[in-house]
């Protein structure tokens, strides 16, 4: 980011998000500020900062209440800033990390995300993300996934970044086409799966299923090329 005065700074990154809408810039900045802390010596408070700006215009894009907007992309920038210190170097990867994306990240991918991070018990990192994210998960696939002991309800629709496809060891595609980015070296899949949106509870409970046996096939896959 250019030395610029932080209000300028705050004023560019405004603009550029909602012309007329005014961004919660002492929220942002106490948060960035609390991040840069955590990665002292990894990453200039500048960059932190603006990984923290640009998630919050990101998820604001899409969002249609803004209440806990800010919280959410404090969550969302220190989950990009995890994968960029994992896919430079700068930090360790205990576990193979894989990446579930969709079109909206409201329901296939999310639902993926959920079943693997279940079942793994810790030996697996999860990510989800959007080609085209919208403001919400779908209310019908967390019901189906809160039939089997899933709670998705702090969950939220996730854009689509370099960054956390750097990260990624695995890379599985539902539905976007050609919208992730491709790195060498990385596994990618490509699963067929309906997209609930618009579905009935019965047809998203199929869906979960499906995904479901997916997930412990790939599960049993990676715990045995890692053993």
């Amino acid at each position: 980011m250019s030395d610029q005065p932080l209000d300028e700074k705050l004023r560019t990154h405004e603009h550029r998000a909602q012309p007329g809408l005014l961004m919660p810039q002492a929220v942002l900045a106490r948060t960035a500020a609390e991040l840069a802390a955590t990665y002292t010596g990894v990453f200039s408070p500048q960059t932190v900062e603006r990984y923290v700006f640009e998630s919050y215009t990101a998820l604001r894009r899409t969002a249609r209440v803004h209440t806990h907007l800010t919280a959410l992309a404090g969550r969302f920038a220190a989950d990009r800033l995890s994968a960029l210190a994992q896919s430079q170097g700068v930090a360790p990867k205990i576990v193979p990390e894989v990446l579930f994306v969709c079109v909206h990240n409201a329901g296939r991918s999310q639902m993926a995300a959920a079943l693997l991070s279940h079942h793994a018990l810790g030996r697996v990192h999860v990510r989800s993300a959007g080609s085209s994210p919208v403001h919400e998960i779908n209310p019908t696939v967390i019901e189906a996934m809160r039939e089997i002991g899933l709670d998705l309800g702090a969950e939220y629709p996730k854009p689509l970044t370099d960054d956390v496809v750097a990260a990624a060891d695995v890379v599985v595609a539902m539905g976007c086409g050609d919208a992730c980015p491709v790195y060498p070296g990385k596994r990618y899949l490509d699963w067929s799966i309906d997209d609930p949106e618009g579905q009935s509870l019965e047809t998203v409970r199929e869906i979960r299923d499906d995904l479901g046996a997916r997930v412990l096939h790939l599960l049993g896959d990676l715990t045995t090329r890692s053993a």
